[in-house]
């Protein structure tokens, strides 16, 4: 099995800055493109950003686009996201998922095979 462990969320005002990172075990994150989704209240999980391995090619959600990065240090089997500006429709868990097919840059959750037991993201107004 891999293990994803999400840490960096909390609660900030809008037009505010987070970073999320989400540490893997069990395998390493080399093997992996990694994908970030969140689910919020009354909303379905949707997909945020992944990054694939190992090109690194990186794929983006329109509500985030240019607002959030998403990057990977293999070395330290993390990947971050960065995420800027932030509104309050941005208030959701935050998951990390790994998914096997390591050029992959999926946005069906579908697609991913393990996923963390993500992290709270509250955005105020």
């Amino acid at each position: 099995q891999v293990q994803l462990v999400e840490s960096g969320g909390g609660l900030v005002q809008a037009g505010g800055s987070l970073r999320l990172s989400c540490v893997a075990s069990g395998r390493t994150l080399s093997n992996y493109a990694m994908g970030w989704f969140r689910h919020a209240p009354g909303k379905e999980r949707e997909f945020v950003a992944a990054i694939s391995t190992p090109a690194y090619r990186t794929s983006y959600a329109d509500s985030v686009k240019g607002r959030f990065t998403i990057s990977r240090v293999n070395a330290k089997n993390t990947v971050y996201l960065q995420m800027n500006s932030l509104k309050p429709d941005d208030t959701a868990v935050y998951y990390c998922a790994a998914d096997n097919g390591r050029y992959n840059l999926g946005t069906d959750p579908l697609s991913y095979d393990y996923w963390g037991q993500g992290t709270q993201v509250t955005v105020s107004s």
